[in-house]
């Protein structure tokens, strides 16, 4: 197998460090705090964010320790994120990761050996160790992956353009988060915005997403109808007809989530748009929030692939 490029980052094992991993792996998020000039030329197909070890001590003791491993594709470019959005960001009402990026989790690898033994090339390992040096800054290296794929149990395909290595998500399984902390925060005004928040804050994001997305198809000259199930937007303009389904989230555009319903519909009707809202800003505590901005992308005639698709949940017949 050829070699890619990998972003080597080490998580602190503060309850800060923790709940952000938690959350930036559950949102699909990755950040720094950073400029995003830093990065400037930095090319990466996947970022392994490793957590359980301590950097602070020579390679020689660091390659017979032990690490938790998260192996995630590298999804988009990097950007200036505007909002609040990891659960410390949000207790302090200000953005301390800037340079954002997203990430589509592939795998959980627990105690893996860093020396020789391990999936990584010592080069792939120390750069772990460096970034916990330093304060947890991306280290960008290449290494050729097929000892690391094959503990993962995954065989990657080169994107449509040739010029990367993806993971289709139908051979991965949901990665299980690390556990947040219960623990009291040093401020608690809130909680942060992604898959698993207050239902009313979610309510809020959700409706930022649909507002825009009406201004947005109103501005091309299309009526526009509010229809929820299985689909948000029925579009209709001299005869013509179009359905939209929108998404929005305070992370980075990587992955959403589908209902089977959505997916089936997707499929079916030959003219449906995906209208996903990043970055969406949210201010307030429950019930009063307020929303405000937001990164649109826009998919087109959008039908979900198998490749793309992984199943997160199980229905359950009980026996009789």
């Amino acid at each position: 197998m050829s070699e890619a490029s990998f972003l080597m980052v080490h998580v602190s094992q503060s309850v800060t460090g923790q709940d952000n991993l938690a959350f930036g792996l559950e949102t699909r998020s990755w950040g720094f705090p950073s400029r995003l000039e830093d990065y400037s030329g930095i090319k990466m197909d996947f970022v392994i964010l490793g957590t359980g070890a301590s950097p602070r001590v020579g390679l020689e003791t660091w390659l017979h320790d032990t690490i938790d491993l998260y192996v995630c594709q590298a999804v988009g470019n990097m950007y200036e994120g505007a909002a609040p959005h990891w659960p410390d960001e949000v207790d302090d009402h200000r953005v301390i990761y800037p340079t954002r990026f997203g990430i589509e989790p592939l795998a959980g690898l627990a105690t893996v050996p860093l020396g020789p033994t391990g999936p990584l090339p010592e080069a792939a390992s120390d750069a772990i160790r460096q970034s916990g040096v330093h304060r947890g800054f991306g280290k960008p290296v290449r290494f050729d992956p097929d000892k690391l794929f094959k503990l993962m149990d995954v065989t990657p395909k080169l994107t449509s353009a040739g010029s990367a290595l993806v993971i289709p998500l139908s051979q991965t399984r949901p990665v299980s988060l690390p556990v947040r902390s219960t623990l009291p925060r040093r401020v608690s005004r809130g909680k942060g915005a992604g898959r698993q928040i207050d239902p009313r804050k979610r309510e809020a994001i959700e409706r930022h997403a649909v507002d825009l997305a009406i201004g947005h198809y109103e501005q091309a000259g299309w009526k526009v109808e509010e229809v929820g199930k299985p689909y948000d937007l029925r579009l209709t303009k001299a005869g013509a007809e179009r359905r939209v389904e929108v998404k929005g989230t305070t992370g980075a555009p990587t992955s959403v989530e589908l209902t089977v319903n959505e997916v089936q519909h997707a499929r079916e009707f030959p003219e449906v748009d995906l209208f996903v809202v990043s970055d969406i800003t949210v201010a307030g505590i429950t019930p009063d929030f307020t929303t405000s901005g937001g990164a649109v992308t826009l998919l087109p005639d959008w039908e979900p692939a198998e490749e793309d698709l992984r199943p997160t949940r199980f229905e359950y017949r009980i026996p009789s």
